[in-house]
Order: structure tokens, then C-alpha cells, then sequence
């Protein structure tokens, strides 16, 4: 591929980093584990060890296609902006002219979503987030992750980077399956709401979904006519991003409006969609040999990067 190409092709990535936190605790969440005197013993040496992997993945996600380090990346199972402005400024990622955008959100334990971008590419606009209304079993309110819109010019093209960490499958798969289906209703209603506005809008959503291309949150009441999932083909071709005893999910997908396949519509043109799953990313021995190398499995401080791999689009600029 010549140099001219590569600079003329840009990277947009999503990562569930897993349990991004801090050492300090915050007397407002349940973080206490991530405390150099809670259960995990999550100190400063951990903390910066899992920065330091977290930055190099970033930092060659899409080489292979792209001269620019991805210039627009989705973050989830991030604690605060803290950690997020401690990846944009370590050394791995300090040259890149990285900026971000982040709030925090009502999650119990206190994980939030973000988005990173690098400035000389992407001009942020606008961003706000979404709170997604769900109650337990009691009736209460049941605090999890915002939706993050943001609204930026990429190459002088105005798109909407929508960040999402749908509900968990942890009570089980049909039992939380309504929550999941809630957070697509939720994201469907805030693209309409946009569409209104600018009937024209150009959209690229992202995010951890607890739920794969094929399940009925995603296919039945988030992607329609005017969005493509490039994740649901590698999906049945049996890729995954993360496992669960020892099955794999792609609960990490990036979809985007057809648009990017019409010149005469869009100034980038879709290519391709990828899982970065290098075999570095992987425990490479034992009952869990493929699967990604995560920080901790169960109490046990094992040094990985994440329990999910990252995934990434490739858009071309029209020259």
C-alpha cells in the first residue's frame, strides 16, 4: 500500500478497557476493590502497568491500513476523567494530539464511557449524554451507564459518535434481556430526535452491548434500513471479542449510517471492520488459552490488558 494511501485512510476503534480505576477511593461508588487496601490491591505500579498496555494497543490499533493512530476511540469501564486524561498523556499516546470527552454517569461502581480523538483530524462540537431509566426488582432505580453523544467534524464532514455500555447479562440472558432492548430504544429515540434536527445526520455507533449482532436488541431495535453492523458477518464466522465459559461473544461492535457506502453522500467510504485480537492479546496457556488477556480473573491479579479485544472500522477519505 503506498504512503499517499495509508495517510488518506482513518481508524475509528472501540475498547472495554476492563475496570479502568484509579487507586483512590470514591466515597460515592462501590470501588472499594480498587484501592491499594481493598480485596484486589489495586495500587499505583498496577495502575500504571495497565495504562501503559491499555496505551500501546491504542497506539497500533489500524496500523496496518492507516499512517495515524485511530483518531476517534470509544472507551468503556472507565472510573473517571482522571484515567481517560491519564491514557491521552502517557507516553504511548502523548504525541497524537489526543483530547477527550467524558462525564460521569450514575453506574453504581462508578465505570463511565468516553471518547478520546485526536485533534488535527476531529473537531468536537457538541456532546451531551443520555440516562438510561431502568428499577430492579423492587421498584427502585437501577443506576447504570449514560449514553454519550458527540457531535464533531471529521474532515469537514459533520458526524454523530454515539458511546454505549448496555445493561450486563449477569442476572442471565433472558432475565435482562428487556434492559438491553430499553438502551436500544434509548439510542434509536436519541438518532431520530437528531434526524428531526438534521435530516441529513451521519451516524457512527459504538459500544460494549452485551448482546451480539444476531440478538434481538441490536437487530430488531437498533439497526435498521439507515444502519450497517459490519460486526454481524465476522460474528458468523464465529469471531468474538471476549468469552464466557469459553464461548465466544462480539458484544463490542461498531455500526454506521449507509451513507458511508454512497461517494456522492459521505466525504469517507467505508472498507472494512476488524477485531484486533494479535495473539499477545491472548492467555496463551491453560483453561482459558485464546481467550483475551484480562487484568484479573476472578480475585487473581494476572497483568493482562482487558478481558475484551478492541475492534475498529476503516473509513477513506474521498481525495
Amino acid at each position: 500500500m503506498t504512503a499517499n494511501k495509508r495517510k488518506n485512510r482513518y481508524t475509528i476503534a472501540f475498547y472495554n478497557v476492563e475496570n479502568l480505576f484509579d487507586t483512590v477511593d470514591n466515597p460515592n461508588t462501590y470501588d472499594d476493590d480498587f484501592t491499594p487496601n481493598g480485596k484486589l490491591r489495586w495500587n499505583r505500579k498496577k495502575y500504571g502497568h495497565k495504562l501503559r498496555k491499555i496505551t500501546s494497543v491504542i497506539s497500533q490499533l489500524g496500523s496496518s491500513q492507516s499512517a495515524h493512530p485511530p483518531i476517534i476511540v470509544g472507551l468503556v469501564e472507565v472510573e473517571n476523567a482522571k484515567v481517560v486524561k491519564d491514557l491521552v498523556k502517557h507516553k504511548n499516546l502523548s504525541n497524537f494530539n489526543y483530547d477527550y470527552v467524558h462525564y460521569d454517569s450514575p453506574d453504581e461502581r462508578g465505570i463511565d464511557v468516553a471518547l478520546m480523538y485526536n485533534k488535527d483530524f476531529f473537531e468536537v462540537l457538541f456532546s451531551e449524554t443520555h440516562s438510561l431509566l431502568l428499577t430492579d426488582e423492587e421498584g427502585g432505580v437501577d443506576y447504570t451507564r449514560d449514553l454519550l453523544v458527540v457531535k464533531g467534524v471529521l474532515n469537514n464532514e459533520k458526524i454523530h459518535v454515539l458511546i454505549n455500555h448496555w445493561p450486563s447479562r449477569r442476572e442471565g440472558v433472558s432475565e435482562t434481556e428487556n434492559n438491553r432492548i430499553k438502551a436500544a430504544q434509548l439510542t434509536r429515540s436519541v438518532m431520530d430526535k437528531i434526524k428531526e434536527e438534521e435530516s441529513a445526520a451521519k451516524f457512527i455507533i459504538m459500544g460494549d452491548f452485551n448482546d451480539n449482532p444476531v440478538n434481538k436488541s441490536v437487530e430488531e431495535y437498533l439497526v435498521s434500513d439507515d444502519l450497517y453492523n459490519p460486526m454481524k458477518s465476522l460474528y458468523e464466522r464465529g469471531k468474538g471479542t471476549t468469552t464466557h465459559f469459553k464461548e465466544w461473544h462480539l458484544f463490542d461492535q461498531i455500526m454506521f449510517s449507509r451513507d458511508f457506502f454512497d461517494t456522492e453522500k459521505s466525504k469517507h467510504t467505508f472498507l472494512n471492520a476488524k477485531i484486533y485480537n494479535r495473539d499477545w492479546l491472548k492467555i496463551y496457556n491453560g483453561k482459558y488459552e485464546g481467550s483475551p488477556f484480562r487484568t484479573f480473573i476472578g480475585p487473581f491479579y494476572k497483568g493482562g490488558f482487558s478481558d475484551h479485544f478492541p475492534v475498529y472500522i476503516t473509513l477513506e477519505k474521498d481525495k
